[in-house]
C-alpha cells in the first residue's frame, strides 16, 4: 500500500507552508470577535451574510498574520487543535493614547456620531469615540490595540 504524502498528518507546520485554519477569536472575558466558522459566528451575534466563512489560507512566516499568531501555528499537526494566547505586543500593540485625536466639530461637514467610521486622506481609518459640544473623538488605534487575543485554531490542510 503506497503512503499517500499530501496526508501525512504527522508532518510539523514550519515557516514557509501554506496552511488552512480554522479559527475562533477571543478576548479575555470571552467574547468573539472573529471566526471563520459560520455556526459560531451565529451563535455569537457575529454572523455577516456578506463574508464566506470558510478555512484561512495563509503562509507561515510571511507576514501575512499578527505575529503570535504566524508563531502559534509552528509546529502544529494536521488536525490538530490549540489555544494560542497571544499578547498585545505580538497582535495589534499596545493601545496609544496620542492616536486618538480631537477634532472641532466646526471643521467638519458632516455630523458626528460615535462608531461613526472615518479615513484619513493617507489612508488611515478611525472610529468617533466620543463628542461633546465643541469637539469630537477620532481614534485611530486598531480595535484590538492594548487587548491579549485567544485563537482556538484547528490546522485544516497544509499544500504540499
Amino acid at each position: 500500500m503506497a503512503e499517500d504524502i499530501t496526508k501525512d498528518t504527522s508532518r510539523r507546520i514550519e515557516n514557509g507552508d501554506t496552511i488552512s485554519v480554522n479559527y475562533v477569536g477571543k478576548l479575555e472575558d470571552g467574547t468573539i470577535f472573529d471566526t471563520s466558522l459560520k455556526e459560531v459566528a451565529i451563535e455569537a451575534g457575529k454572523y455577516n451574510q456578506m463574508r464566506n466563512y470558510e478555512p484561512l489560507t495563509f503562509t507561515v512566516g510571511a507576514g501575512q498574520m499578527i505575529k503570535g499568531f504566524d508563531e502559534g501555528v509552528v509546529g502544529m499537526q494536521v488536525g490538530e487543535e490549540k489555544t494560542i494566547t497571544i499578547p498585545p505586543d505580538e497582535a495589534y500593540g499596545e493601545y496609544r493614547e496620542e492616536f486618538a485625536r480631537e477634532i472641532p466639530n466646526n471643521t467638519v461637514n458632516f455630523t458626528p456620531e460615535v462608531g461613526m467610521k472615518l479615513a484619513t486622506d493617507n489612508g488611515l481609518t478611525g472610529t468617533i469615540t466620543n463628542i461633546n459640544e465643541n469637539n469630537f473623538v477620532v481614534d485611530f488605534n486598531h480595535e484590538l490595540a492594548g487587548k491579549t487575543l485567544i485563537f482556538s485554531v484547528t490546522i485544516v490542510s497544509v499544500e504540499e
